[in-house]
């Protein structure tokens, strides 16, 4: 029975296998300890076993859809052009909402794959990712991109990893390196984005609802795993603002005027309205896209004005 399980998921310890064994309804099994001298007795060892690293100490959200993480695989060589594997994870529960492979880095492949999920597991309160496109920006004086403008219309907020701290993501770079060991390092050629998927596909299958997790207590990603109660509306919603709030429609360049001021907001909010509220200390100005509070803006200061974002984004 032992050697059946690792002929199954070859990539996987002593531990993780007795518990897929626990979880198929057996009783009475030994110990991992065990089940490794029956593996080396039996001339099984564990196919390119990951290096261990230190431990660290990483923050989990205490609830699913709290946060979602989501980045981009290095890419792969396929006989017909490259494959960009493209994965979102819960934060809570290592439950991967989306495993897709895009033919290239760009909102046109990422929005139609976060669509898919949202559809099928609502939407997140918020998601990390890294600072890279298309969800990242290299204009220094902006946060935005289009891609996360419309998160934000969506009512979902998105953040930034510190730049050159993958570990930030640790999720998503967890979910990676199993998924290069498991599927990626494989000796046939990859066809196209249909055979990815295809294998793509199977193995998110398993990793969510077979494979035991160790951050888990080896439970699977799925038994710790729920749909966000706020469902994907049909279309975006419309922007309202407080009735006392000043609106200024973001002009051409990225820029509102306001009091007399010019202040740079974003070339991805050309054409939607921003709101000023009124804050203290007087002189001051919150600066919001629809729900999100973007920055502030002092009038008050004796330097030239400028609107600063909120440096927590």
């Amino acid at each position: 029975m032992v050697v059946e399980v690792h002929r199954r998921f070859p990539y996987w310890g002593p531990r993780k296998l007795r518990q897929v064994l626990v979880n198929e309804g057996h009783a009475g099994l030994p110990a991992p300890s065990t089940i490794t001298k029956i593996l080396h007795r039996h001339g099984c060892q564990v196919a390119t076993p990951m290096s261990e690293q230190a431990p660290y100490r990483r923050f989990t959200h205490p609830e699913p859809n709290l946060l979602w993480q989501m980045d981009f695989k290095g890419d792969f060589a396929m006989r017909a052009g490259r494959c960009h594997p493209l994965s979102v994870v819960d934060d809570h529960s290592r439950f991967a909402l989306c495993l897709r492979a895009c033919a290239a880095v760009n909102r046109s492949h990422v929005q139609p794959a976060l669509e898919e999920a949202f559809r099928r597991f609502g939407l997140p309160e918020r998601i990390l990712c890294d600072n890279a496109g298309p969800w990242g920006t290299s204009e220094l004086r902006a946060q935005f991109t289009t891609f996360g403008v419309w998160l934000l219309r969506l009512g979902v907020d998105i953040t930034h990893g510190r730049p050159f701290h993958p570990q930030t993501q640790g999720k998503c770079e967890r979910f990676h390196r199993s998924f290069k060991v498991e599927v990626l390092n494989r000796s046939t050629p990859w066809r196209d984005l249909a055979h990815c998927q295809s294998h793509f596909d199977t193995w998110r299958e398993s990793y969510n609802h077979v494979r035991p997790h160790e951050a888990l207590d080896l439970a699977t990603p799925a038994s710790r795993y729920r749909p966000s109660l706020r469902p994907f509306p049909p279309s975006l919603p419309p922007i309202e603002y407080l009735p006392d709030d000043q609106v200024r429609l973001v002009k051409s360049k990225g820029e509102i005027t306001f009091q007399n001021h010019f202040f740079f907001i974003g070339q991805a909010f050309v054409g939607l309205p921003i709101a000023l509220r009124h804050a203290l200390p007087d002189g001051r100005f919150d600066v919001f896209f629809a729900w999100k509070k973007l920055g502030s803006i002092d009038l008050a200061s004796s330097l030239k004005p400028k609107f600063r974002y909120n440096p927590l984004l």
